[in-house]
Parts: structure tokens; C-alpha cells; sequence
């Protein structure tokens, strides 16, 4: 199944990549969920009605409505399909020829319900954006994937790059589409049954990184929300089943994590509150003392968890790894800078704020920054922005105070707050702002063309 929404630059490679594969074509059904409402469906009727031509037993199933998302379309796509099994690729993967050859034998055990692939990366060395999503990736699932597999705690489908048991989804309640997370859904319900899930990281799937901040974000947001939406809907499940009390309590940490964006933003927040003068300069101390000893030692010892988790993660794929360590203080940059904009998806995902399923945009770029072709997609960016930058500038403030009372073991941890904000909201802006002067270009450029 190819869930596709709107993806005229990579349906091709993706539909290349599929008749690649190394399996027997007569045990092959390709299934083409396209939703789209752009030349995406005359691209992907033409390649489908080219890979027919050769024999491969391709469908293009194409809906106007979108009802569910990509959730409707995998539940729709499979009340059409007549496989035991079913492998599912978003837009921007490439599965590689023997993908089935080293996955299939797995379900010979007939309690294996999904088996899950690393995801790798396509574009990794295009931008810094794309170094510090691929450390972010690596970390989740070499460490985090890794662990609660082989633990025998819960685990999730991906939304890609994993092959389903069908019975395995049909016994679970199927696809639903009452939250964002539809794989983080079905994940849970799935293995609260008594099915089993199986991580395999040494079998890689590469995969396409958004290359725009603002589709990054809107990724983050997407998840973000729709764990929310899923602790709300399983939790209960979970507790009420009898499951040991291990399983229940990881499984609990896993689908609330993302709360943890809150604690971040008003620790933001009532940042000024704990480095102002107030009360305790009244009474002669320095409130840059009080800082250094009580909130640093915390973030430090929170930096140093975080930097071991994705150290550990570089050290296994890379020969040069130490060379990866100088994005760490980036990494963590980036994840203070978008505490506002997955904060905002805890609080819709709370408080039951609707909100359609927005698709990732993908561009086919190659491995260089100079090779991306123009593209008529464009993630949203909103009002979070300039919350963002302005978040940035506060904390630039805050940075010359720290310089002017001379705290200089302070410095490092308010900069990174700093960093963050700005980078993160000024790349949001800046991209969005360029994207938009391109479009206007062209029609200037057409017109004397002509």
C-alpha cells in the first residue's frame, strides 16, 4: 500500500522503487491510495498504467474525499486487497530490492503481527536541518525502538516501512481515524490483543528528510498531537487489561512524553522570574547565584541524558562519531526552539481542537542543498513564528544581562534558549518568505520566456 497525498515529485521513485523489488511479481499487489488533488493522479496513472504493461499487478485507487486521511485510505485500500500481508510505504521511502527477501520469514511465527524497519536517510548531509533530524531519527530508533523491543515492552508501527499481519489489523479494530497517530493507534490496540511486534534496526529503509523548517515543524506537530490524542484513547485499554504492571507503566511514559513540551514552555516562561532580582537581591544576594545553583545543575543533568542518548546512537552507526558530537548543543537547540509548536499540539490535542491531517511535503531532492528543483508546496507557518522569534529576542536580553553581571558558567545554558528560538523562528520565516518571492518570479520569468 502507497499512501500518496499530493506528491508529483517522488511518486515515480517510489513506484520505481516498488518494482524493484526482489520478491515473485505474482505474489505482489501494489496498491496506489492516491488522494491527491494536483497532477500527482495523471503522474501516477501514467507509471501505473506502464508498470501493467510489464506485467506487475498495480491499482491505482484514487478518492476525492479524503474521509480519514491517510488512515481512510489504508482502510479503504485494504477492504480491495487479497494479501495475507501487507507492507506499507509513504511518499518520500524507497524500500530496497531485498526488503521482503530479509523480512517475510519473520511471520512464519504466527504471533508476529507487524515487523517494523529502520528508517534511513536519503538527503541526510543536505542542510543542518537535515544532520540534526537524522540524529533525532537515529536516536528514536536505535535506542528508544531498540529498547522497548527488546525489553518486551510496547512499540510502535512507524506509519511506514513495516509490514502488517491483515488479521493482525482486522482483529484490532482496523485503521481509525479519530486521531493523528493513526500507526501509534492501531500500534497499541494491536498489541494490548496479544499480538506481537517485531523491530528489526540492522534492515534500513531509506526515506526522504523535510527539508523546510515549517515542514518539519508541521511533522512534529502532527505527532505530537496525535500521541496526545492516542494516550487519551488507549490509555484506559492499557490499564484495564492484564498486562504486567511493566508494560503499563512504560506504555504510559511513551504515549504522555510529549507533555513534557508544557514543563518546557512555562520553564521558559518563569525564566525571567528565576533570574531577576526580586526577593532575593532585596536580602543581598545575587539572583544569578541562586540560578547557577538550583535550575543549571538541572538542565545540565538533563543535557547530559539527552547528549548519552544520541551519542550512543552515532557511536553505532558511524566510524567517525566523535565528528557528529559538535551538532549535540544544535540538537538540543532545536528541541527547546520548537517547545512552542509542539506545546500548542498538547494543548489542542487536550482540549479536543480538531485539526486536519497535514501531509509532510517532499521535494525528490538528492544529497546536495544545490540540487533542489522548485516546488509548488508549502507547509503553513502561522502566528508560532514570531512567538518564536520573539521568545529569541527575550532571551537575547537575557544573554547580555548574564554578560553584564560577568555569569559566565551561566552563559552557555540561557544561549541555548536563545539559539533555539531564533533559529527555529527565523528559518520558518525566512524560508516561507523566499518560497514566496520564487513563486511570484515565475510567472515573470514565463512571461519573458515568451
Amino acid at each position: 500500500q502507497l499512501p500518496l497525498y499530493n506528491e508529483m515529485y517522488v511518486a515515480d521513485r517510489l513506484l520505481d522503487a516498488v518494482a524493484a523489488l526482489d520478491y515473485p511479481q505474482d505474489k505482489i499487489e501494489v496498491q496506489v491510495l492516491d488522494d491527491s488533488t494536483d497532477e500527482t493522479t495523471g503522474i501516477v496513472a501514467r507509471k501505473v498504467a506502464q508498470l501493467r504493461e510489464r506485467g506487475f499487478e498495480v491499482y491505482h485507487i484514487h478518492r476525492t474525499n479524503r474521509l480519514g486521511y491517510k488512515a481512510g485510505a489504508l482502510e479503504n485500500g485494504l477492504h480491495q486487497a487479497s494479501g495475507e500481508f501487507v507492507a506499507i510505504f509513504d511518499a518520500d521511502f524507497v524500500p530496497q530490492p531485498d526488503l521482503f527477501q530479509k523480512t517475510i520469514h519473520y511471520f512464519s511465527d504466527p504471533n508476529i503481527g507487524m515487523v517494523q524497519t529502520r528508517w534511513g536517510h536519503l538527503n541526510e548531509q543536505y542542510s543542518l536541518l537535515t544532520k540534526i533530524q537524522s540524529m533525532l531519527l537515529d536516536g528514536h530508533f536505535l535506542i528508544e525502538q531498540t529498547a522497548r523491543a527488546r525489553s518486551g515492552r510496547f512499540f510502535n508501527f512507524n506509519g511506514t516501512a513495516g509490514i502488517w499481519r491483515r488479521t493482525c489489523i482486522q482483529t484490532s479494530g482496523g485503521w481509525q481515524h479519530d486521531t493523528l497517530a493513526e500507526d501509534l493507534d492501531l500500534s497499541y490496540r494491536a498489541q494490548i490483543k496479544g499480538w506481537r511486534f517485531l523491530f528489526l534496526p540492522e534492515i534500513v529503509t531509506p526515506a526522504e528528510l523535510p527539508i523546510e523548517m515549517n515542514a518539519f515543524k508541521s511533522q512534529q506537530h502532527r505527532w505530537a498531537k496525535g500521541s496526545i490524542q492516542t494516550s487519551k484513547k488507549v490509555l484506559p485499554l492499557l490499564w484495564n487489561s492484564d498486562l504486567p504492571f511493566k508494560i503499563k507503566f512504560e506504555g504510559t511514559v511513551h504515549l504522555t512524553s510529549n507533555y513534557g513540551y508544557l514543563m518546557l514552555l512555562v520553564l521558559c516562561v518563569c525564566f525571567h522570574s528565576s533570574a531577576s532580582a526580586g526577593t532575593y537581591q532585596a536580602s543581598g544576594g545575587n539572583p544569578w547565584t541562586k540560578l547557577l545553583l538550583v535550575d543549571v545543575p538541572l538542565f545540565i543533568a538533563g543535557s547530559l541524558s539527552i547528549s548519552a542518548f544520541y551519542f550512543c546512537a552515532q557511536r553505532d552507526l558511524h566510524a567517525q562519531w566523535w565528528k557528529r558530537l559538535v551538532y549535540l548543543p544544535v540538537l538540543m537547540a532545536v528541541g527547546v526552539g520548537l517547545s512552542i509548536n509542539n506545546a500548542r499540539a498538547v494543548l489542542e490535542a487536550m482540549f479536543n481542537h480538531r485539526s486536519e491531517f497535514i501531509r509532510t511535503p517532499k521535494y525528490g531532492t538528492a544529497r546536495a542543498a544545490g540540487s533542489r528543483s522548485r516546488s509548488k508546496y508549502q507547509a503553513l507557518r502561522g502566528l508560532v513564528p514570531y512567538i518564536e522569534l520573539a521568545f529569541g529576542i527575550y532571551f537575547t536580553w537575557l544573554v547580555v544581562q548574564a554578560i553584564d553581571a560577568n555569569q559566565w558558567m551561566f552563559l552557555p545554558f540561557v544561549m541555548v534558549f536563545q539559539c533555539g528560538f531564533l533559529y527555529v523562528g527565523l528559518m520558518s520565516l525566512l524560508q516561507s518568505t523566499v518560497r514566496a518571492m520564487r513563486q511570484m518570479e515565475e510567472p515573470e520569468l514565463a512571461a519573458a520566456g515568451a
